[in-house]
């Protein structure tokens, strides 16, 4: 591939992470109004994974020999399973796709701390922990005032996408110990699965067969269903995987600043969710710190696959 068509190829993928992702959470809103969340989340993923491994075994007789089985599920609980699933039965619970975009697009911030708390041990530079402390103080603010912002929100629901929050940055903290560049593509189809796996099992627990009838699933609900398998969870993870191989890791990582400001605004147009002037705060707070976290001068970019954050919204 010559350095234009590589060019071109690279526009396409930042422009399919940055609207994409930046779609899921409206996607995700249409599903839960007639769907169960983590029932829906599950069969997203079971899809998806599906589709990859019929293609994986096309180009390969044993998709997943080399990869560290137990890791890669694990990853997958954490990044498909905790990440998707608490923020989808989140949404169910009232929480405005817009909201939980700001929660999700912290997600930069919350890798810092973490690495800084418990893995490299590194600290942060001056500018990388104001955006911390920025980043942390917009979460703060914006958990106190979720209520104004919609009164059917319980503090449960904000602890639910609190805690999504938590397993994308632990899993994105750990998922490079077991996966590849060369080995992406099954590793995420392994994931997704585990994922899946476990969305499963909290819909059982959560007894959401209870009053669900197939006959009530709204043609949206499928459509957005569809959206996010297709889209969502095969189409924008291969976009990133292959941005990771080509760009540095803290390029990649600056969806995080869009995807919040897109959601936010097809939150407001398409299902007529209230945007306070809290809001747009905290949406400042919150960009603002991850602008700072990702952008630290000319300090060497983290390694790839250790510390890019990894989304499968």
């Amino acid at each position: 591939m010559n350095d234009r068509s590589n060019a071109k190829a690279i526009l396409l993928a930042f422009a399919g992470i940055y609207i994409i992702w930046g779609t899921t959470f409206l996607g995700i809103a249409l599903v839960v109004r007639t769907m169960p969340p983590f029932f829906s989340g599950s069969l997203r993923f079971f899809i998806a994974s599906l589709l990859m491994y019929a293609w994986l075994r096309t180009r390969h007789a044993r998709p997943f020999a080399g990869l560290n089985i137990g890791g890669t599920l694990m990853c997958g609980v954490l990044l498909s399973g905790i990440g998707n699933g608490f923020v989808l039965w989140a949404q169910q619970g009232g929480l405005p796709s817009g909201i939980a975009a700001l929660f999700v697009g912290a997600l930069p911030v919350m890798i810092l701390a973490l690495d800084w708390l418990f893995f490299s041990r590194r600290a942060p530079t001056p500018r990388g922990a104001l955006g911390v402390a920025l980043g942390l103080a917009g979460l703060v603010v914006l958990t106190l005032h979720t209520h104004s912002m919609s009164g059917t929100v319980r503090p449960i629901h904000v602890a639910a996408v609190l805690t999504a929050e938590m397993g994308w940055a632990l899993g994105s903290m750990l998922q490079g110990r077991y996966m590849t560049v060369a080995r992406l593509a099954s590793y995420t189809c392994l994931q997704m699965f585990g994922g899946a796996v476990f969305q499963l099992v909290m819909g059982c627990l959560d007894r959401e067969w209870i009053g669900f009838q197939v006959s009530q699933v709204s043609l949206q609900s499928l459509l957005a269903l569809g959206y996010l398998v297709v889209f969502g969870s095969i189409i924008a993870v291969n976009c990133y995987s292959y941005l990771l191989a080509h760009v540095p890791a803290q390029k990649v990582s600056t969806y995080a600043l869009v995807n919040p400001v897109i959601a936010l605004a097809l939150g407001a147009l398409v299902l007529h969710e209230k945007v306070t002037p809290v809001a747009l705060l905290c949406a400042l707070m919150v960009l603002v710190g991850v602008a700072l976290v990702l952008w630290r001068g000319r300090a060497p970019a983290p390694a790839p696959l250790a510390l890019a954050p990894r989304r499968l919204i």
